[in-house]
């Protein structure tokens, strides 16, 4: 990705971007739609990219210029409706344009004086003190503890004390660790062996800090207390809080984790149009522009974003939805293409129910005799059942044979088909009809909605084709990816 440093980024506002779209000749103009040229390089971008390695539906180039003329109308009909205007629309696309070019200007120098700032801070409050390393083992002993409780925490500390001092230094670290898991009352470091991590000045509580402060590495202090009850400490290391350089990465990326360069970014962002007493927008479309102009793999890119977008939202909104929510043009489509929704086997279509005896079975059943098909799961719930008794529980559909064992033993009767009955519901049966052929749209309503939505399209992509002019050059498709 092309990086606009600070000086480029200046030169992009105050001179601007020389546009490198011009078409030449070794990137001639492929076609021509609604009176906007495309170059070679875009038709090959967009094929290249749909037409990779794992694309399950690959298309030759011929093949492509249809689809690819179909979605150049679609965005051609979605600036005409002025898509870009509505105010959600225009928000994701200046988003966009943030994404891309707010990471391409990195302030070095800001981020190394936040990183310089964040280590003199840190370290300043380790008053020039060791870090250490250190475990514990704690009894625990309350601040108005009894003096019975007093005498049995201090004998309890004594023993284990007592039973480390003879341990010898070189087993010393092992042995403490086993006992920390044994005997301390700090269960969260206890399961550590008790393991404290590191810790510099101030991190502590002042008796316990005191005390470790005293031990060098390697060595273990005699009982202390504090205001939480008695410890016994074990120093593991001990070092001065390493350089900057020693810590630098760790900073950077500590840093980098709460966003110092998209924060530096938009610093800089604002303070050129401060400078240039332009709008944020503004220094971001001409920031933007530099990116594009310089570099065709994100200017298609963006593009490709651009329309993408456009498309999808007057899809949406001027087929999809339409015929979504189109329930006559849907009846009108399934009756006139009845025979391909035909199925290979029949289907049944109602609830499956599952109830606590046979007595609730019955009166569900008997329900739902006399109402539509759509309304049987309300018609037993709302009779049956309480906010707080469930007596039923309903599973509504459609099955063909195999979907649903209790669908393949109760209505399809299938030899050998296994009842399985739901958890707490015990008696298991169906209410439905078994069917040939759909009846309706209904019973096939997805795959109805999906055709009528692609026949919608396809009607309106004609009457774009008639709207707005197309011409393609056909002795410059035949040299896509051949020059």
């Amino acid at each position: 990705m092309l990086k606009l440093n600070r000086t480029t980024a200046m030169a992009a506002l105050m001179l601007g971007a020389v546009s490198a779209w011009a078409q030449t000749e070794d990137d001639p103009v492929i076609m021509k739609i609604n009176g906007k040229d495309v170059l070679r390089s875009e038709f090959e971008y967009s094929f290249g990219k749909n037409n990779s390695d794992g694309v399950i539906d690959k298309k030759t180039v011929k093949e492509y210029v249809p689809l690819f003329v179909d979605f150049k109308l679609k965005v051609a009909a979605a600036e005409d409706a002025k898509i870009d205007t509505i105010a959600s629309i225009r928000k994701e696309l200046r988003s966009y344009k943030e994404q891309m070019v707010l990471p391409t200007i990195v302030d070095t120098a800001f981020i190394e004086s936040e990183a310089r700032r964040t280590y003199d801070n840190t370290a300043a409050q380790f008053g020039g003190e060791d870090l250490l390393t250190a475990s514990h083992i704690l009894v625990m002993m309350r601040q108005d503890a009894s003096a019975d409780d007093q005498a049995r925490a201090k004998v309890r500390i004594d023993s284990i004390y007592d039973a480390l001092k003879s341990v010898p230094a070189a087993q010393l670290e092992a042995k403490f660790a086993e006992m920390a898991k044994a005997c301390s009352d700090d269960t969260g470091s206890a399961a550590r062996g008790g393991a404290l991590g590191q810790f510099g000045k101030g991190r502590m509580i002042p008796d316990f800090e005191k005390a470790a402060f005293a031990l060098k590495a390697g060595e273990m202090s005699a009982p202390v207390k504090s205001t939480v009850g008695w410890h016994i400490i074990y120093m593991t290391d001990r070092h001065p809080f390493e350089s900057y350089e020693y810590h630098h990465d760790n900073i950077i990326k500590f840093l980098e984790q709460r966003g110092i360069r998209e924060a530096s970014a938009n610093m800089y962002v604002d303070s050129l149009a401060k400078k240039q007493n332009m709008s944020r927008e503004d220094v971001i479309d001409q920031l933007h522009k530099a990116i594009t102009d310089k570099d065709s793999e994100q200017r298609y890119l963006a593009q490709e974003y651009y329309e993408g977008t456009m498309m999808y939202e007057i899809c949406k909104t001027l087929i999809w939805d339409k015929a979504q929510a189109d329930t006559e043009g849907q009846a009108a489509y399934f009756n006139a293409h009845r025979a391909d929704y035909a199925w290979d086997s029949p289907r049944f279509s109602g609830v499956i129910i599952h109830t606590k005896d046979k007595a609730q079975m019955k009166t569900a059943k008997k329900l739902v005799k006399k109402v539509a098909e759509e309304d049987y799961a309300k018609t037993i719930v709302d009779a049956l059942n309480t906010d707080s008794v469930k007596v039923v529980r309903i599973e509504r559909g459609m099955f063909k044979q195999g979907d649903n064992a209790n669908v393949d033993k109760f209505a399809f009767k299938v030899k050998g088909a296994q009842e399985k009955p739901m958890a707490d519901y015990p008696v298991t049966d169906v209410y439905g009809s078994k069917l040939k052929a759909p009846r309706t749209y209904k019973d096939v309503r997805n795959q109805v909605v999906t055709d009528y939505q692609n026949y919608t399209e396809s009607a309106w992509v004609t009457e774009l084709r008639k709207k707005y002019a197309v011409e393609v050059y056909d002795d410059v498709v035949d040299t896509v990816n051949k020059h």
